[in-house]
């Protein structure tokens, strides 16, 4: 292969009108309408963002990570607005993957691809991590037993396996072979469920706040800020596990726009007012090695159980709300990268009675159990922000280009004040990646280098636009 002929290869890009084409492993059934898909971003979002990782950024920022989860919400939604204009445009499974694909080229597609993997799968396992610690407050609370730590926590953490991270994807597993129209009901439901206890939470903890917990404000300065803001924003992947339904959605081009913006206004409204309830509630100091925070800062503003109890029960059930749609989301990249001949065929198989990827369902619970199982949270939680970045100003230049490239494409939703909006969502994006520590960097460049061994040594010739 000539330099020329290589470069044409990893710069193909995908049709947009093949996005959603059959490759003989059948088709997703269009079944999720504007509610579940609403439910689905707010469920993959608040969650360990907001029940666990206040436990670490509130030491990085002081008070001032009220402003870090500001920050955030801004850069993310920067970016959902880029994300509704790509998801009216190409309705297809695997989110910024597929986006990348018809407007960056197939190298850059898979790369990407790669990120979401990390995404998904790291985050999946951070997030697991947390429910035990909420699992093991309730019991706590309730009958005064801890689970013993060999079997709570990860190696390097005191104990040699997390067992119940694993019983979480276990039962998420089982209602993700039933059928995405059932994971996304059930899911629904756990949604309300949590968003009631949060308001429980806020109104409590603001009914007990103290003006003398917000001094000294940023007692870590502008880095400080930074830094936590780029250790939560994992917690903003609900905006892509919305667009990974593209091929299982009512009328997409309306319904998925609609969704991204309505679930990222109720993240960030609800994240910044627990986030200064929290902050009132208790000094910044009492934040660090906090574990289950939110229901031990109920139980000590109260001196009763039965918040904790609440408090506890909304996060077991929130954390596996995320856990769940975290999980779907990275089937239905998987779905995609196998149709599109990038991974083998293998993910793409779709069940002919519950239509769902049930061989790469499994795949991905067993590895993301393993993770959750043995590595520490706060090595997953910048893992998981760095791969949330990049597909974030992913899909904010793939805007621009495609913009360029085919303005008559029909569009549901158009990015306001283009082309500043977008440019303004990769700088964001940009500022917090720089946030990230060094070894978050080492890990990465390692995981890419890895994907870019497969590209060239196996997807480059097996791609479906190869004709192979």
């Amino acid at each position: 292969m000539t330099g020329r002929s290589a470069l044409a290869t990893i710069l193909r890009c995908k049709p947009i009108v093949d996005a959603v084409a059959d490759d003989g492993h059948g088709h997703l059934a269009r079944n999720i309408g504007l509610f579940q898909l609403t439910m689905l971003g707010v469920g993959a979002t608040i969650g360990t963002g907001i029940f666990v990782a206040l436990t670490t950024a509130v030491p990085e920022a002081g008070p001032a990570v009220i402003v870090s989860f500001v920050i955030a919400g801004i850069t993310a939604a920067l970016t959902a607005l880029c994300y509704a204009e790509l998801a009216s445009c190409v309705p297809a499974a695997g989110s910024s993957y597929s986006y990348a694909y018809a407007t960056l080229g197939e190298l850059a597609a898979f790369l990407i691809g790669a990120c979401l993997l990390l995404e998904y799968g790291v985050s999946a396992s951070a997030i697991a991590v947390g429910w035990g610690q909420y699992l093991n407050e309730l019991f706590a609370v309730t009958m005064g037993w801890h689970i013993p730590d060999a079997i709570a926590n990860p190696p390097g953490h005191g104990g040699i396996v997390n067992l119940p991270a694993v019983l979480l994807v276990a039962l998420c597993l089982i209602l993700l072979l039933r059928g995405a129209k059932e994971s996304t009901t059930a899911n629904a439901v756990l949604v309300v469920a949590k968003l009631a206890v949060l308001a429980l939470f806020v109104v409590i903890a603001l009914a007990h706040a103290k003006a003398g917990n917000f001094k000294p404000f940023a007692p870590l300065g502008i880095a400080g800020i930074g830094s936590a803001a780029s250790s939560i924003f994992f917690s903003y992947i609900g905006i892509d596990a919305v667009s990974t339904a593209g091929e299982e959605v009512k009328d997409p081009r309306r319904t998925l726009p609609l969704a991204i913006v309505l679930s990222l206004l109720i993240v960030t409204a609800a994240y910044i007012l627990v986030a200064i309830a929290a902050v009132g509630a208790q000094p910044w100091t009492a934040f660090a090695g906090q574990e289950a925070g939110l229901a031990v800062i109920l139980h000590n503003l109260t001196g009763a159980a039965w918040p904790a109890v609440l408090l506890s029960l909304g996060a077991i059930a929130s954390i596996f709300s995320v856990t769940l749609v975290v999980l779907y989301g990275q089937t239905r990249i998987l779905y995609a990268m196998g149709r599109d001949g990038l991974l083998p065929a293998f993910f793409s198989r779709v069940d002919p009675v519950s239509q769902v990827p049930r061989q790469n369902t499994w795949v991905v619970a067993i590895g993301v159990a393993l993770l959750a199982a043995l590595v520490p949270l706060d090595v997953l939680v910048n893992l998981t922000s760095m791969g949330t970045l990049i597909a974030f100003a992913t899909v904010s230049l793939g805007v621009i280009l495609l913009r360029r490239a085919r303005p008559e494409l029909p569009r549901g939703y158009r990015v306001p004040l283009f082309p500043v909006l977008p440019i303004a969502s990769v700088l964001f994006c940009l500022y917090l990646i720089a946030g990230l520590p060094a070894d978050t960097w080492l890990l990465f460049a390692i995981w890419l280098g890895a994907a870019c061994l497969i590209y060239f040594g196996y997807s480059m010739r097996r791609s479906a636009l190869s004709g192979a």
